[in-house]
């Protein structure tokens, strides 16, 4: 039972640091990491319970990433790729190709991912709210 639960273990912070490592490399898509995307990413891992030394440590060290499982999480995990993108108010040629070939990577449809990086201009510090992200996958799915 206990070495079900340490691979278990293993495998959920694999997951979150995974997940992690996506962000971190969008961030350093313009070749700085600025205290806003930082910060941002700090409560990210938080929110997933991973120590400050061990997100400190992914800006050192190669993690393999493992898109997320299910399609809902991939979404969401797209989501906090725009998130992070805008947080600084730049968006670069260099993040949006990062962003949309991540998406490929994913598994997402490559039309749903163009329609959100098209309309989050659309919207105040182009945060695209999450139900209409969703509604733009969906669309692409019937």
């Amino acid at each position: 039972m206990y070495i079900s639960e340490s691979i278990s273990s293993y495998y959920i912070m694999n997951k979150k640091l995974s997940l992690l490592t996506d962000l971190i490399k969008l961030a350093r898509c313009d070749h700085q990491v600025r205290e806003q995307e930082y910060e941002f990413l700090l409560s990210i891992s938080k929110l997933l319970n991973v120590s400050k030394k061990d997100f400190d440590g992914l800006f050192e060290k190669y993690i393999h990433v493992n898109p997320p499982e299910s399609e809902f999480e991939r979404i969401l995990q797209f989501h906090r790729l725009v998130l992070l993108m805008n947080i600084d108010k730049e968006t670069s040629d260099a993040e949006l190709v990062f962003l949309k070939d991540i998406g490929i990577h994913m598994g997402l449809n490559p039309m749903a991912t163009n329609q959100v990086l098209a309309e989050m201009n659309k919207y105040p510090n182009k945060v695209i709210p999450p139900e209409r992200l969703i509604e733009l996958f969906k669309e692409q799915y019937n």
